[in-house]
């Protein structure tokens, strides 16, 4: 493969252009001082025939102001080429030496990303000096290192949990199946437990696989759909196929919902309402209570889930965003993926809202989401 041929560096394109400006405005002012010399020197008025002498030579008088001339206009022409020659020089000296220092940063920024790796992302250029475009320019390529850093340290452990809850239904299947197929008397009852266990090993990995779709669909192509949606009928949407679990224990579910229109997604936001409510039965207590409400102001439409629950470390809220988070514990609930919050906060975000959680005192949690006002 043949290598484009390389041309001169910025450094030397700059050292040549203030090089070559300095000796054309050089060049004309020698130029100039030549032109002048006719103006610049006279000669006194002599009687005719008188005979002088210029530099070792005898001159008629009539002849003087000619030789002068001549004698000045080789003089400038000397001494103006050996100055034209010295500020070339140093022209050509200063404007590559001071081009090095000012494009310094500019090569640390190249010299960084050529060593810059998925691996060795915590690389800074932290320029100190006057705030110029360089500078600017440093600052903006550090700040793009922060976003990458964080992008890849999430992907990292985002890949590590995925790993990880994938590998404990694919272990549950391969040790019923193994267990099975080795027992020699295995009957039809033993064979349908193995199925039913499967089953639900299947499914839930499924449901793992649906909710990584899920996050990386909202995290990656945003919002693919604009519709006119109200949240009160999302919530009444999402509760339907999570009632009768409700019911099963005995769960005491209240809702306000009043008119909250917003523009977005509809199948986003009603994974949005159904994470909320699927969380506020799974993570409850028997005989518990859930709050739902919704509502709209000149600027945001508003759902807010509360429900009763364990006790929930107000400090770690924040962490149930994170993925593989289930009431502060990681990765130890027998049912759910541990995404429901992170795809909350991550439909959200794209839909350019905001959500929070608090703890609610005596055990629960209650999880407040703001989307903006159709017009915002």
């Amino acid at each position: 493969m043949n290598e484009k041929r390389r041309g001169p560096g910025l450094r030397g394109r700059i050292t040549l252009l203030a090089t070559a400006l300095v000796a054309l405005v050089a060049a004309l002012l020698l130029w100039l001082g030549w032109m002048l010399v006719d103006t610049a020197v006279t000669a006194p008025q002599l009687p005719a025939g008188t005979t002088i002498v210029v530099e070792g030579r005898s001159v008629k008088a009539d002849k003087l102001a000619e030789v002068l001339r001549d004698s000045a206009r080789f003089r400038v022409l000397v001494a103006g080429s050996i100055a034209f020659v010295c500020v070339v020089l140093a022209t050509a000296l200063l404007a590559w030496t001071f081009t090095g220092r000012v494009l310094k940063p500019l090569r640390d920024v190249t010299g960084s990303a050529r060593r810059l790796s998925a691996e060795s992302l915590g690389e800074r250029i932290s320029l100190r000096g006057p705030r110029d475009e360089v500078a600017e320019l440093a600052d903006t390529f550090d700040a793009m290192l922060d976003r990458l850093q964080a992008t890849f340290n999430a992907q990292r452990q985002f890949v590590a949990n995925a790993s990880h809850e994938l590998r404990t239904p694919l272990s549950v299947i391969r040790t019923e199946l193994d267990v099975t197929l080795g027992d020699p008397d295995a009957d039809a009852g033993e064979l349908r437990r193995m199925a039913g266990v499967v089953r639900s090993a299947t499914l839930r990995a499924g449901q793992l696989v649906e909710a990584l779709l899920l996050l990386a669909r909202t995290d990656g192509l945003g919002i693919g759909v604009l519709d006119r949606v109200d949240l009160a009928g999302v919530v009444d949407a999402a509760w339907r196929p999570i009632r009768a679990d409700a019911d099963g224990r005995r769960l005491r579910a209240v809702f306000h919902a009043l008119p909250a229109p917003v523009v977005g997604d509809p199948a986003l936001l009603e994974r949005v309402a159904g994470n909320l409510l699927e969380n506020a039965v799974r993570h409850n207590v028997d005989g518990g209570w859930i709050d739902v409400r919704t509502g709209y102001t000149a600027e945001w439409a508003t759902l807010r889930v509360s429900s009763s629950g364990a006790l929930v470390d107000p400090e770690r809220v924040d962490e149930l965003f994170e993925s593989f988070r289930r009431g502060g514990v990681d990765r130890t609930a027998h049912s759910g993926t541990g995404l429901g919050l992170s795809i909350v906060r991550a439909v959200v975000l794209a839909h350019h809202g905001t959500v929070t959680a608090e703890a609610v005192p005596g055990g629960g949690l209650t999880v407040t989401v703001h989307l903006p006002a159709p017009g915002q």
